[in-house]
């Protein structure tokens, strides 16, 4: 079975990646309205040491945003109960698990899970395996290319694929690089070099051009984009549109209709403030896609009223303008 099947475009699989903070179920579920992706992964659950499974795997929906599947990640660092979860989110539906190995965040390194599986690849060849046995559904892991430095890669992507793990997906900055510097798209050409598993890329993705770029540089099977789906939420229609010949158009109907499943996605408990400052959060990231808007940027970013609608009223027809 090809988990990583093209279209009959040839356009390769797309998959909206698992971010923390503004990629959380309210941005998933925006994001499903407009579609255009073949699969999400939800954001990490961690897995404490003391963690009851049971719990915590209530967090997970597989139906979220159904008919689109929607892949478990696990972040964790004790091999039984990273398994128990597997089970857990194979029972809970799950078409496939994700362990995480990027993570950058001090406190989850800290723990010795995240990127820090990276400094042991024994280690983490151990959590994969544990996790692989553990079910019947596909488990893949997503890496960082190292934690302080490259010199483990080689080493941590043989370890993973060695666990026997589906297919492998590489954001190529180290822990320490953070998000900063430009995504290593070098070295997933280099992991598809040497593994015989399937790579997909993931980093730096933000145009249709940068799509391209990164399959023709790296020969990856697949494609994983996270921030660049933030600044346009219409980006996977538009690499597929490519691949199809079909200019796709953006309609300012599928924004809007993208900010309201937003909000409406949001739990109810949630104070007006806070909901006001979400989509604050969501719309500064359209900005750095469109330069018509970022001349609105400080207009719509400084509204000080905390009411949605007195908010999406002010900021609506501004978008509106530059769209």
């Amino acid at each position: 079975m090809n988990l990583l099947p093209r279209n009959s475009d040839g356009c390769p699989f797309l998959i909206l990646a698992p971010m923390e903070g503004v990629g959380d179920r309210s941005f998933r579920k925006a994001m499903a309205s407009i579609g255009g992706f073949d699969e999400s992964v939800r954001d990490f659950l961690r897995v404490p040491s003391n963690a009851h499974v049971k719990s915590l795997a209530r967090q997970y929906e597989s139906d979220e945003i159904a008919p689109i599947p929607l892949a478990a990640q696990l972040m964790g660092s004790d091999p039984e109960l990273m398994a128990e979860m597997a089970i857990e989110m194979q029972s809970r539906g799950a078409t496939r698990i994700d362990l995480n190995c990027g993570c950058p965040s001090n406190t989850v390194t800290g723990r010795g899970a995240g990127s820090s599986l990276l400094k042991e690849p024994s280690y983490l060849n151990k959590i994969a395996k544990a996790m692989v046995q553990a079910v019947t559904i596909p488990v893949t892991a997503k890496l960082r290319s190292g934690f302080n430095d490259t010199s483990l890669f080689k080493e941590n992507l043989l370890a993973a694929e060695e666990s026997g793990i589906a297919y492998l997906t590489l954001h190529p900055r180290t822990k320490i690089d953070g998000y900063g510097p430009p995504a290593r798209w070098d070295l997933i050409a280099e992991a598809k070099s040497i593994l015989k598993i399937p790579v997909v890329g993931n980093g730096d993705i933000l145009t249709v051009k940068d799509a391209l770029k990164m399959l023709d540089e790296t020969c990856c099977d697949a494609l994983m984009i996270g921030r660049g789906s933030v600044i346009n939420p219409f980006i996977f229609h538009e690499i597929k549109a490519h691949f199809s010949g079909v200019p796709y158009e953006k309609k300012w109907s599928a924004l809007v209709h993208f900010f309201n499943v937003y909000l409406s996605s949001i739990p109810l408990e949630i104070p007006e403030k806070t909901r006001v400052n979400k989509m604050k959060q969501l719309m500064s990231f359209l900005f750095k896609g469109n330069e018509k808007l970022l001349e609105k940027k400080q207009d719509i970013l400084k509204f000080g009223e905390k009411n949605v609608s007195a908010f999406l009223d002010f900021a609506l027809p501004e978008l509106q303008k530059a769209f």
